[in-house]
């Protein structure tokens, strides 16, 4: 008996084939982007015209001339007026002693305009340095401290808080009819006020808002009714306070109990 015998059937294997690719759509898009791209260099080499002429403005009180021409001339030298680095410009500005802010923009065909805001000095910092109204160190070093600026003083980092609190008491003590000279914050936390009229106001390192109020409150009237007899005025106290005079003697308005001061 024959039986029958399997044949030998060979798996067709299909063949990995590239894509099909539009071989001349291809090459136009490329064109027409390298076109796209020659025309723009095109542009911007004929807008890069040097620059030759900028353009300050701001009122200038305190910013040097000299500096800021040199701050400008070095990043404006060799450059054409669109290729010129306008964010570097600016920060070369802003560094300036006396700068806040700067606002740089260019001025077709050849030309760059540069306004210019200057620092205002709302304290003097420590021995040599200035705040503004922002409670920022904007100056260290400084030659000239204008003397009719309070002075506030306090550890390295604490200059915003310093200026806050300046900031919010200045305004009560000018309506109770005194100025303050001077607001320190010392290193372990307590704060002290010095008032035009030599008065020193111990507020210490709790409650101090409350310390404060309390101040304004209680004793700001003893202060302008006697302020040339008065050496200090201590809020210390959780009810009360005391006063130092000038002859050395000691005057206390406290409630029964409150005899110490607590920090």
């Amino acid at each position: 008996m024959i039986g029958n015998r399997p044949r030998n059937r060979r798996r067709e294997e299909k063949s990995w084939q590239w894509p099909e690719v539009d071989w001349r759509r291809t090459a136009r898009i490329g064109a027409a982007l390298a076109a796209v791209g020659l025309l723009g260099l095109l542009v911007t080499r004929a807008l890069d015209e040097p620059i030759d002429q900028v353009t300050l403005e701001g009122r200038f009180q305190r910013v040097s001339p000299l500096e800021l021409e040199q701050a400008v001339r070095k990043r404006v030298d060799g450059a054409g007026l669109v290729s010129v680095d306008l964010a570097a410009l600016q920060r070369s500005v802003e560094a300036l002693p006396w700068v806040d802010r700067a606002t740089v923009a260019r001025a077709w065909p050849r030309g760059l305009r540069i306004e210019v805001t200057e620092q205002v000095a709302a304290a003097r910092w420590g021995a040599d340095g200035l705040l503004n109204a922002r409670g920022e160190l904007f100056l260290t070093g400084a030659r000239f401290l204008p003397p009719e600026l309070p002075r506030l003083s306090g550890p390295v980092g604490s200059e915003g808080a310093v200026a806050r609190r300046y900031l919010a008491i200045q305004g009560r003590l000018a309506e109770g009819g005194v100025r303050l000279t001077a607001l320190r914050l010392d290193a372990r936390g307590a704060w002290e006020i010095d008032l035009d009229n030599g008065v020193r106001i111990r507020l210490g390192r709790r409650d101090v808002d409350e310390r404060f109020e309390r101040f304004v409150a209680a004793a700001l009237r003893l202060v302008m009714q006697r302020g040339a007899e008065l050496a200090y005025v201590d809020m210390r106290y959780s009810n009360g306070f005391a006063a130092g005079w000038r002859n050395g003697t000691r005057m206390a308005a406290l409630d029964e109990g409150d005899d110490a001061p607590e920090g």
